[in-house]
C-alpha cells in the first residue's frame, strides 16, 4: 500500500489542474474565478504570473476583483460568487477545452463595463479562425451585469477559448469585468415537412445560468451556422437579443424564447429554401416575458414579399398572441425577418420589448403545371 505525504498530494492536484477541461454544460474549470491567484503573485488587485489565476492564462493588464471592491466613486458588484476578473488594455484570459471534433459549442459568460466608453469584447478559439467582436457598451440590466453568447465549430479536438479586451484607454487597468464561464454543447435543428425553420421554437440555445434570472443576450451575428442562437441571424450593428427561459420569465411556448429589446435596431432572421411560386403560412406568437415590460408592443413578421403587424397590449405579467402570414414565395430563397418597431423601457431605465416564440412556417399550396396544349396535325 501505498502512502502520500501532504506534499504529493498537493503535486497531485498540480498536476490535474493543468489538464484540459472536457466539454460538457456548465462551467468551464475556475469558470466563476473562486479559486484564488496566490497573494505572493499578485500586486495589489493586478495579476502578476500569467498562471497565477487556476485553470487560466493571462496576458496583459489583468485584474483580480473581490465583490465591494470600489474603484474611485464605483462600486464593483460580482453577479454570482465572490469574485471575477478585470481586462485592462491588451488583456486577455485563456483556457484549454477538450472537445468534439466537427461538433457545435456555445460559450456563455457575464461581462459589465467599469469604463465610459464603448467597450468591446474579442472572443475566439485557437487554433482556428473562428472570433466574434462582441459589444458591450449598451447595458441590458439594473446590475451593470449582462450574460453574453458566443458559438464556435470545433475544428480540432483541443481548442483554446481566449477572451480578449483590445482596449486603448488612457488608464491601462479601464476596461471590464468578466465572471461565469461557460459551455455548452448544441444540436442544431433540422427543418422538417411541419416547420421549414431550423430551431422555430428557440429551444436550442446558449447555456443559462441556473441563478441568473436576466437571460443571456444573443449579439450581432450575420452567419446562422455560427449562431448561439442555432439556425437564427442577428442582424444589428451594436444591439442584441435576450434568450429567455421559463424557469425565470414567462415563455409563450416550451422552455425559450427570444425577447427583442432593442427596438428597430436590431432583426432577426432566418434563410430558408422556397419554390418560386409556391404559397407559404408563416405563424408565431407575441407575448411579453412576465418581466414588468409594460406598453404598446409591435412586432414585424417579414416572410418574401409579403408582411404583417402584430400588436400586443402588455401588463408585464405575462401572456401572447398568435398571428399568421401567407405569402408567394418569389426566389429560391426566403428570408423571414422578425423586428420590433417599438423601444420599450422598464421603470428602472433598462431596455425590453415582445417575446417572439414557436415560429413556423409551412408550404400551403404547390404551384400548378402549365396546361398541355394538343398539337393537330
Amino acid at each position: 500500500m501505498a502512502f502520500y505525504n501532504g506534499a504529493s498530494v498537493v503535486a497531485l492536484l498540480l498536476l490535474v489542474s493543468t489538464a484540459a477541461r472536457a466539454a460538457g454544460d456548465g462551467l468551464l474549470l475556475n469558470g466563476n474565478f473562486e479559486y484564488q491567484p496566490s497573494k505572493s503573485q499578485m500586486n495589489g488587485t493586478r495579476v502578476m504570473a500569467e498562471n497565477a489565476i487556476p485553470y487560466w492564462k493571462i496576458t496583459g493588464f489583468v485584474e483580480y476583483i473581490s465583490s465591494g471592491q470600489k474603484q474611485g466613486d464605483m462600486l464593483l458588484t460580482v453577479p454570482e460568487g465572490a469574485h471575477a476578473v478585470r481586462l485592462g488594455n491588451e488583456a486577455s484570459i485563456e483556457q484549454q477545452i477538450s472537445v468534439t471534433r466537427g461538433m457545435y459549442y456555445s460559450i456563455t459568460f457575464s461581462a459589465a463595463r467599469t469604463c465610459a466608453q464603448s467597450e468591446k469584447l474579442n472572443v475566439s478559439v485557437a487554433p482556428g479562425p473562428e472570433s466574434g467582436e462582441l459589444p458591450i457598451q449598451t447595458v441590458y440590466t439594473s446590475s451593470g451585469w449582462d450574460s453574453y453568447a458566443w458559438a464556435f465549430k470545433a475544428k480540432r479536438g483541443l481548442v483554446s477559448l481566449i477572451i480578449h479586451n483590445h482596449g486603448e484607454d488612457d488608464d491601462p487597468a479601464c476596461g471590464p469585468l468578466i465572471d461565469s464561464v461557460a459551455i455548452k454543447t448544441l444540436y442544431p435543428p433540422q427543418a422538417t415537412q411541419n416547420n421549414m425553420l431550423r430551431n422555430g421554437d428557440f429551444e436550442e440555445g446558449p447555456y443559462m445560468f441556473p441563478n441568473a434570472a436576466w437571460g443571456v443576450m444573443v449579439p450581432p451575428i450575420s452567419e446562422d451556422d455560427h449562431s448561439p442562437l442555432p439556425g437564427w441571424m442577428v442582424m444589428s450593428d451594436t444591439k442584441a437579443v435576450k434568450c429567455v427561459d421559463s424557469a425565470h420569465f414567462v415563455v409563450p411556448h416550451g422552455a425559450r424564447a427570444v425577447e427583442l429589446v432593442s427596438g428597430l435596431e436590431t432583426a432577426l432572421m432566418q434563410e430558408v429554401r422556397t419554390v418560386p411560386g409556391r404559397s407559404y403560412r408563416l405563424e408565431f406568437s407575441v407575448g411579453d416575458a412576465g418581466d414588468g415590460c409594460v406598453g404598446s408592443m409591435q412586432v414585424k413578421g417579414y416572410a418574401g414579399q409579403g408582411s404583417t403587424t402584430v400588436t400586443y397590449s402588455s401588463q408585464g405579467t405575462g401572456g401572447h398572441t398568435r398571428a399568421s402570414l401567407e405569402f408567394a414565395a418569389v426566389a429560391d430563397t426566403t428570408r423571414v425577418v422578425f423586428v420590433s418597431s417599438t423601444y420599450i423601457t422598464k421603470w428602472d431605465g433598462t431596455l425590453c420589448g415582445p417575446v417572439v416564440d414557436d415560429a413556423s412556417l409551412a408550404c400551403v399550396s404547390q404551384q400548378q403545371p402549365p396546361a398541355r396544349r394538343l398539337l393537330r396535325l
